[in-house]
């Protein structure tokens, strides 16, 4: 301002991590393999566990060039192998072994694992539609509740967190664990972020049982 000396004066006030806190960079994995009905997914932990897609590979090394020089501390993965991949070029670039998490896995689809989901939505069965019209993959026989997704998410979010105070910490997980931790966060609907993109990053700041988003779907090393 005119006329005022600089002593003071007042900055706009910028956003400043809280002493403690842990900075979760929050990555949805690579695009996978395409399902083939006539050959389901084998199964981890009862979920299906598709390799990455070619395509799926480049956008994990256009990940890890974008974080490469980023202050991260560590960097957790899920027990389905899309998740390492996508972590791997990252983890040689930084010289870190990613650690698995099992409450970070994907959302359990009951009877329609093993890519069967991806048919039934493509043809947009009419079991599908309800999916997504309640915003509950429960709809389907034997598929996992919001309650329990976020439930088990929220239990690995505080485990990372207490054990990386101050530090930023890479999560690479699944876009149904992503939009319910956002969703949470923000007070959404579970199914808010759901269209998050493969290698998006999404950023959660953990304050004890204070969680601060700070951005969503973050796509731009692909371009």
């Amino acid at each position: 301002m005119a006329g005022v000396p600089p002593e003071r004066t007042i900055r706009q006030l910028r956003f400043e991590r809280p002493a403690g806190a842990t900075e979760l960079v929050l990555v949805r994995h690579g695009e996978s393999a395409p399902a083939d009905p006539a050959s389901p997914f084998p199964l981890v932990q009862g979920r299906g566990d598709p390799a990455l897609a070619p395509e799926g590979h480049v956008q994990a090394e256009q990940l890890a060039r974008r974080l490469e020089h980023w202050p991260i501390e560590a960097i957790y993965v899920t027990p389905l192998r899309r998740t390492a991949e996508t972590a791997a070029p990252l983890a040689r670039r930084l010289g870190l072994i990613p650690v698995v998490d099992e409450d970070l896995i994907e959302v359990h689809m009951g009877e329609w694992e093993g890519g069967l989901y991806r048919e039934k939505v493509t043809k947009r069965d009419p079991l599908a539609l309800r999916v997504f019209a309640e915003g509950r993959f429960d709809v389907v026989p034997g598929a996992e509740s919001n309650e329990a997704i976020l439930a088990r998410a929220s239990a690995a979010v505080d485990r990372i967190a207490s054990a990386h105070p101050d530090a930023v910490v890479v999560v690479v997980t699944h876009v149904v664990v992503i939009s319910n931790l956002l969703a949470a966060a923000l007070g959404a609907p579970p199914f808010a972020f759901v269209t998050g993109d493969n290698t998006g990053i999404s950023r959660l700041v953990v304050a004890g049982s204070s969680w601060t988003a700070r951005s969503y779907n973050d796509t731009g090393h692909l371009a």
